[in-house]
């Protein structure tokens, strides 16, 4: 596909995702998720050639420009979609399918300094919303959506819905998933705190007694 070919089906995902967008000249010049993402091509461009220096620098002129962090080493798809996108950080490693939408905050990140691929993939049509962390070398499957604030450490199957921290499986091929969980019996570590301290406090009170009494017998 040509250059302006691929540019117009940019914009045109922008028309097809948000509301909110009216031109396709205010698309080009104002959508700073789109300009990242033309930035990043030209970055992993000569990334791909082995010229690293020039390619981080493009792409840190670009996370001044955008807000929007994307290591020139990532594999992006087609139709590739962020929404603001201010403070989305898009590790070495990532491999994004087609069709993916991804919002503000979102982190596609490492969980330490191993080597080798250590990032998430993406696979194709997957949603990834609002601040959720994606981390370690794992992969979101086809048409899956991770919610708001999650935080996802493991692989999360296609045609899934993952929420929570650590995030979990929620619904899968459009069925809920049942889970045997008494919800009077999670711990609440703020609670057991509570109670030792008062525990303690009881103990003291009881020696103070005694002190008290031992000292009024000797009176």
């Amino acid at each position: 596909m040509g250059l302006f070919k691929r540019m117009k089906e940019d914009m045109d995902v922008v028309f097809e995702q948000d509301p909110a967008a009216r031109t396709y000249f205010e698309v080009f010049l104002t959508y700073s998720g789109l300009h990242a993402i033309w930035s990043h091509r030209i970055a992993h461009a000569f990334y791909k050639r082995n010229l690293f220096f020039i390619a981080r620098v493009i792409s840190q002129v670009s996370r001044f420009f955008t807000g929007i962090e994307i290591h020139p080493g990532a594999k992006i798809g087609r139709r590739f979609f962020i929404d603001h996108g201010m403070g989305v950080v898009i590790g070495e490693t990532c491999e994004i399918g087609d069709n993916v939408t991804v919002f503000q905050g979102v982190t596609l990140g490492g969980t330490g300094k191993e080597k080798g691929k250590r990032h998430p993939t993406v696979k194709d049509n997957a949603l990834i919303s609002t601040g959720a962390k994606v981390l370690g070398s794992i992969t979101i499957g086809e048409s899956s959506k991770v919610g708001g604030g999650s935080v996802v450490l493991h692989d999360v199957p296609d045609h899934s819905t993952v929420v929570g921290i650590p995030g979990r499986v929620v619904v899968q091929n459009g069925e809920k998933v049942r889970r045997d969980l008494d919800h009077h019996k999670i711990p609440d570590p703020v609670a057991d705190k509570c109670d030792y301290l008062q525990a303690e406090i009881n103990a003291l009170r009881e020696e103070i007694a005694k002190l008290k009494e031992g000292k009024q017998k000797c009176q």
